[in-house]
């Protein structure tokens, strides 16, 4: 929590340098908003992170205008919070009004539209609706490969995701299927001693033990 605290400190002295000079309505104070957001995100104060980046957004709509990129990071921003508080609804809004506007300002083969569809796809599996989970991962999946290609982390990430989705419907072999590519691509990638491979480890040894138990 030190490392927090001393953050917070930090950001908030930023804000009363830059509301004193620079005058309430200026983007820098949109940017340390979304600052203290991110710490408060992180500390799991959902309530203050949801006021930061509320004022974020207000900021940035009367600064930059409803069509820049940064709103639609914003509004993905609270759509992670939502998530994290169990509100899917709030949250698939969100990230709803994020996709719409990444279409709108980067184009459908941005791969921050890949992200936005598999924070979706997060959602739904979530709620245990599996069917738009999958539909949403697969178009993940199809944006991904096609524009940072089969051997990106981001891949190997959405090959777990989908192994975790099959997983929870218990479907052990397409689980297991998932799992082994996603850390194949981690062992190319990455050291042997990295969290995501170890984790990668441990999940493809468990899928596998329950498939061969069956």
């Amino acid at each position: 929590m030190g490392e927090y605290s001393k953050a917070l400190d930090y950001y908030e002295k930023t804000l009363e340098l830059e509301l004193k000079t620079l005058g309430p309505n200026h983007p820098n104070v949109a940017t340390t908003f979304c600052s203290l957001g991110l710490v408060y995100d992180a500390m799991g104060d959902y309530s203050k992170a949801l006021d930061y980046y509320e004022k974020t957004l207000e900021l940035e709509l009367k600064t930059v205008g409803p069509n820049h990129p940064d709103v639609a990071t914003t509004f993905c921003s609270l759509g992670r919070v939502y998530t994290d508080m169990g509100d899917y609804s709030k949250a698939l809004d969100y990230y709803e009004k994020t996709l719409e506007l990444n279409l709108k300002t980067l184009g459908p083969n941005h791969p921050s539209v890949a992200t936005t569809y598999n924070n979706i796809g997060g959602v739904y599996n979530a709620m245990g609706d599996y069917s738009k989970a999958l539909d949403y991962y697969e178009k993940t999946l199809e944006l991904e490969l096609k524009t940072v290609g089969p051997n990106h982390p981001s891949v190997a990430a959405t090959y777990n995701n989908m192994g975790f989705l099959f997983k929870n419907q218990k479907r052990y072999r397409e689980a297991k299927k998932y799992f082994e590519m996603s850390l194949a691509i981690n062992q190319k990638a990455l050291p042997s001693t990295h969290p995501h491979v170890l984790s990668g480890q441990q999940q493809l040894s468990e899928v596998t033990s329950i498939y061969e138990s069956l």
